[in-house]
């Protein structure tokens, strides 16, 4: 109804940065409005916000949340501004802006690198509780990068000694026998997001380096079999694809020192027909145990562009619906 609508006005500091709040051509501010279904202008140091009383409130909230960390001296784009507006929406926007405090590691260019959403954050709390922690969830959340972050974090902190990135080699034919010659080229293709994060980390050169040192290890989880891995961080990528028994041999390769996480998506199991994933067994036999840790990624905690977190939701009704 028109007659809802409000106008309310928010007072703007002449100290801010306001072609950071506002962004290139107003984008912020336009999705800000998209998602809101409101109209915001400016008028000279006054926002004038229009929209019903509830909506006008929370897009308030969500500008004065993404002006404090602007304040701090926090660079924001459209993930952050997307996270702002889901937190406001599902009332926990007082979050928003404590989740920026912890900065996990810089890039190789001195950029601070932080969660994004309240998923990762309970991802990156449930690391530093637990010696094994499963995080379970759509693409796009940012597991596999945050998992190779916290490991290389570890790993410069001198609480690890070496780094060790593992995945069930479905596609590659794990059972061909491959030389290890063989390997990098068969195996890169699916671990290219692994590659991703230690590249924007370490840059290509170091983290070849590090890789002919041993420092960091890349290998399909047949190459797990029959070591205990100690002092190491030890991550197991679309573990989803992991048959129970392969899942038990893994987990059971945890010495001392390491820290295991294991990531994957349980809507996305490429195991031949009527094979029980190890991940969708490990979920429901290990969740009585203290020291393992469960983090479970939502649609809501996609850090890609908006409209995929939309896709992820659309296709969860459809099965939904297919299986009912």
């Amino acid at each position: 109804m028109a007659d809802e609508r409000q106008r309310m006005q928010l007072k703007l500091n002449e100290s801010d940065d306001l072609s950071m709040l506002f962004g290139a051509h107003d984008k912020n501010i336009k999705l800000i409005e998209e998602h809101t279904s409101t109209i915001i202008r400016t008028r000279g140091e006054v926002l004038e916000i229009e929209g019903t009383e509830e909506n006008a409130a929370l897009v308030t909230g969500v500008i004065e949340a993404l002006q404090e960390l602007i304040r701090r001296g926090i660079n924001i784009s459209a993930p952050d501004i997307v996270s702002a507006l889901k937190m406001a929406k599902s009332d926990r926007l007082a979050f928003f802006v404590d989740m920026y405090e912890e900065e996990i590691v810089k890039d190789r260019n001195g950029k601070p690198i932080r969660v994004k959403n309240a998923g990762q954050k309970q991802y990156v709390s449930s690391v530093k509780n637990h010696d094994v922690v499963f995080g379970i969830g759509p693409a796009g959340t940012g597991k596999t990068f945050l998992a190779v972050v916290l490991a290389i974090a570890a790993l410069k902190k001198g609480q690890v000694q070496k780094i060790i990135l593992t995945r069930p080699a479905v596609e590659a034919g794990e059972n061909l026998g491959f030389l290890p010659g063989d390997l990098k080229e068969k195996v890169d293709p699916y671990l290219r997001p692994v590659y991703d994060a230690l590249y924007q980390i370490f840059g290509t050169d170091h983290t070849n380096r590090l890789m002919e040192r041993g420092v960091i290890e890349i290998a399909p989880l047949a190459y797990m079999r029959g070591r205990t891995l100690e002092d190491a961080f030890v991550i197991l990528d679309e573990a989803q694809n992991t048959t129970i028994a392969q899942m038990k041999m893994f987990l059971t390769r945890l010495g001392y020192n390491s820290k295991m996480i294991v990531n994957g998506d349980t809507s996305q199991i490429d195991l031949p027909k009527g094979t029980m994933s190890g991940l969708v067994h490990a979920e429901r036999t290990l969740q009585n145990i203290k020291q393992i840790g469960f983090v479970n990624f939502e649609a809501s905690d996609v850090v890609r562009h908006p409209v995929v977190a939309e896709i992820i939701e659309a296709y969860e009704k459809a099965s939904l619906r297919k299986d009912g």
